[in-house]
């Protein structure tokens, strides 16, 4: 295919969006052209836009949670038909890396993702490695299969393989965007025991409770992990989904002894642990997340197209992509009520 297409590219830090005409790239060998039909936006793009988390390059076109249907597919690939509706797994992976080698794709040292060492899903058209495409079942919309690719494959990622979470654990979670309400959501599905999210916005908390929060505290009246002491007596689990110093401290502060907190959350802002002697004595645990995997991901939309699994109030809003920079400022609102806008590049 050749021409040009629209994309929305970041040019410089801290400076809205160019939506401009751009080449539509030719799939190489193993790769396949998608047309987007949505993608999600994330708070890691507002961390890109705002320079406190690396790009590899300028400019580049953001996104990372593309979905679509196959357009063009590239030499070697075999297992694919155009018009195939699928979803783009963000990170790429070598396969054969030690990490790779170890079933953690997520962390290949070679990875290259989208919107952030390549060019990502806020376009019309977006180049992927046939590896790294997921078939959307028919019962599945794309603008939800898009968020799961994310905003819900890493906050299973978080809880279920790394946070390891047990049926009737108490449950706190840090944050009520997009990865931490699908985290609420996840937390109860499994069957956790209290579940307690925390954020300062009241439509946060709101949602929270909707998506099956046990109780909620406003970090903007309350220090969050005594009041989750006060609640539990001590979480097994805590889900820091922000990215910033405080906020993960407290979600340490507020395990129970022997219990667990992940970091979701992309930040540039240092760790801060309590002293040696109380975090050693405690064996308490502090753990990174990083995405997910091509079978989470699988597995999700498997979970959705079987009704399992409800994200038909995940979307708060669908904008053309002439808008995105309009999208951003919703996300980018201290009172917003949004948990995921999802643009839609190709109608």
């Amino acid at each position: 295919m050749t021409g040009t297409m629209l994309a929305a590219r970041l040019h410089e830090r801290g400076k809205p969006l160019a939506v401009e005409r751009v080449l539509v790239p030719t799939p190489g060998a193993g790769e396949v052209l998608v047309r987007v039909r949505a993608c999600g936006l994330c708070g890691s793009d507002l961390h890109f836009l705002g320079g406190d988390a690396p790009v590899a390059r300028l400019p580049i076109t953001l996104g990372h949670e593309p979905a679509g249907t196959v357009e063009t597919i590239g030499p070697g690939v075999t297992d694919l038909t155009e018009g195939l509706p699928v979803v783009i797994r963000p990170g790429d992976s070598c396969g054969v890396c030690p990490a790779c080698a170890a079933g953690r794709a997520n962390i290949c040292e070679a990875s290259h993702v989208l919107g952030m060492h390549v060019d990502g899903g806020l376009a019309e058209f977006v180049l992927a490695r046939a590896s790294d495409l997921v078939p959307i079942p028919a019962e599945v919309p794309f603008e939800q299969a898009a968020i799961v690719s994310d905003a819900v494959a890493t906050p299973y990622h978080a809880l279920f393989e790394r946070g390891a979470l047990q049926p009737g654990e108490a449950v706190a979670v840090f944050g009520c965007g997009g990865l931490g309400i699908h985290t609420v959501q996840l937390a109860r599905l499994a069957g956790a025991g209290m579940i307690v999210a925390v954020d300062v916005r009241a439509p946060a908390l709101t949602r929270a409770r909707d998506a099956g929060a046990d109780a909620t505290v406003n970090a903007a009246d309350e220090r969050p992990a005594r009041r989750i002491r006060e609640l539990t007596g001590g979480v097994d689990l805590a889900l820091e989904c922000v990215g910033r110093t405080e906020t993960i401290a407290e979600a340490v502060r507020s395990l129970r002894r022997g219990g667990r907190a992940v970091v979701v959350g992309m930040g540039s802002e240092p760790i801060a642990l309590p002293p040696p002697n109380s975090f050693s004595w405690s064996e308490h645990a502090l753990l990174g997340s990083f995405g997910s995997t091509l079978a989470s991901v699988r597995r999700l939309l498997g979970m959705v197209a079987a009704g399992h699994l409800d994200l038909s109030s995940s979307v708060s809003e669908i904008l053309p992509l002439v808008d995105v920079n309009r999208a951003i400022d919703l996300l980018r609102s201290p009172d917003r009520d949004a948990s995921r806008v999802v643009i839609q590049p190709s109608a």
